[in-house]
């Protein structure tokens, strides 16, 4: 089957190759010139371990392939995927959907063969309703589908969470659109992936809600982690007694400096507006969001009391180890460092870093911290070390070396990557997040 892919960014381009790797024909399109044309010379817009290699693998295969054009990318094509971004929009947080309306109406514009139009990016209940009536004005006589297929995709675990997925979601009452999803997804039927049918707005509503809960929980766990710390607990014994219990689970129970990236934090702040304008206040999701904004600046707070507190901090450097929202990816989208960062540069604290993927997003970010090429380098003269994303390359430190660079011994481990006492032997103060 023909694939078009509108929007060839992260979760347009991992599904695309996806898809072509599963043997269909998929055109990505894209209204940025400059990204086609990096794509077609085999250059990533993003960082997503094995991207590259798939995305070449499939284009050399012929099933694979990158234009601008979309008249011509949607020709002939069976399903076709919007996949544009929908960010918060300014001033009210609601999901800016001004991207899918507009391939909507492109796409309607252009459309002369029977297609399903499938709903891939993260939209609020009812945008499919609006799609459809879009395409009913703008491709009268033209048999089309309007479905919800919404992405579970983890960032730096995406093309495995594709092709090995816990769920697939497909929103629609349409019979034929039901048929022709069943045959896109049909190579995850011999991993006997599950394949949940639902109405239209059911699928839509379900990634928010996957998206809130899991906020929830780490959020959750967060203010466990503080609880701890007054009662000298250890968070990561409670979080395994908890998450053993199976109507819990042990999965997003880690303490840390809060939730970042492209997901959470847009998706809870959308279905939070989504639930004012149908007069449903979500409480505890407005709490998650409140606590983990607030969460991100505490824990520069705490790099600040590791310095010995406010009335000292001033003059002193700090290094930031890890910068992007999670590790095995680039994206900076709402990442604690970024207030992490802003919090010590407030109090008069120096700043460097590092991070294997992220320093060129990062930059424009945090212009006033100092990039370095690796960790020791950002550590040279510094007065703590502070682990902010948990980075393989982070997990082996060796801290004679550490020791040798740094001005003082101090570590503050906001991801708890080590030991205490592993630490504590190498002759360092150990700051970790939820233990005494």
């Amino acid at each position: 089957m023909k694939i078009a892919m509108v929007g060839s960014g992260y979760v347009g381009l991992v599904s695309g190759a996806c898809f072509a790797d599963f043997g269909h024909d998929v055109v990505c399109i894209d209204k940025d010139p400059a990204k086609i044309e990096s794509l077609n010379a085999g250059i990533m817009p993003i960082y997503e371990p094995g991207l590259a290699e798939l995305v070449a693998s499939n284009v050399k295969a012929g099933r694979l392939s990158f234009t601008t054009d979309l008249p011509e990318g949607i020709r002939d094509a069976g399903a076709i995927f919007i996949a544009v971004g929908t960010p918060s929009r300014r001033g009210d947080g609601h999901a800016d959907l001004s991207y899918v309306y507009a391939v909507a109406e492109e796409v309607g514009a252009h459309l002369a063969n029977d297609a399903v139009v499938v709903t891939k990016s993260t939209v609020p209940v009812g945008t499919g309703d609006e799609v459809e009536r879009i395409l009913k004005e703008a491709a009268p006589g033209v048999r089309f589908a309007v479905a919800s297929n919404p992405e579970f995709l983890r960032e730096g675990a995406a093309i495995g969470d594709f092709k090995r997925p816990d769920r697939i979601v497909i929103g629609t009452d349409d019979e034929w659109a039901r048929d022709l999803m069943r045959e896109v997804y049909r190579p995850l039927f011999l991993n006997r992936a599950p394949i949940l049918f639902t109405s239209r707005r059911s699928s839509e509503l379900i990634k928010y809600a996957a998206n809130a809960f899991l906020a929830v929980k780490i959020t959750f766990i967060n203010e466990m982690a503080d609880l701890c710390e007054k009662v000298g607990a250890d968070v990561q014994d409670v979080a395994r007694g908890i998450g053993m219990d199976g109507r819990i689970g042990s999965k997003f129970l880690h303490a840390g400096p809060g939730y970042g990236g492209s997901c959470f934090p847009k998706d809870t702040l959308a279905l939070l507006k989504t639930a004012e304008d149908y007069d449903s206040p979500l409480r505890i999701v407005e709490s998650v969001v409140k606590v983990n904004d607030s969460r991100k600046r505490a824990m520069g707070r705490k790099v600040i009391d590791a310095l010995g507190g406010a009335e000292v901090a001033r003059g002193k450097k700090v290094a930031l180890l890890g910068l992007t929202f999670k590790p095995n990816t680039d994206d900076m989208r709402d990442a604690p460092s970024i207030a992490i960062a802003q919090t010590l540069a407030d109090a008069g604290v120096e700043v460097s870093a590092y991070d294997p993927e992220g320093m060129e997003v990062a930059q424009p970010l945090m212009p006033a911290v100092t990039m370095r090429g690796n960790a020791y380098a950002a550590a040279e003269g510094a007065d703590a070390v502070v682990i902010v994303t948990e980075w393989d390359a982070f997990r082996a430190l060796d801290f004679k070396r550490l020791k040798d660079v740094a001005n003082a011994p101090v570590m503050v481990d906001l991801r708890n990557v080590y030991d205490p006492s592993d630490v504590r032997a190498q002759g360092f103060t150990y700051h970790s997040v939820g233990r005494a």
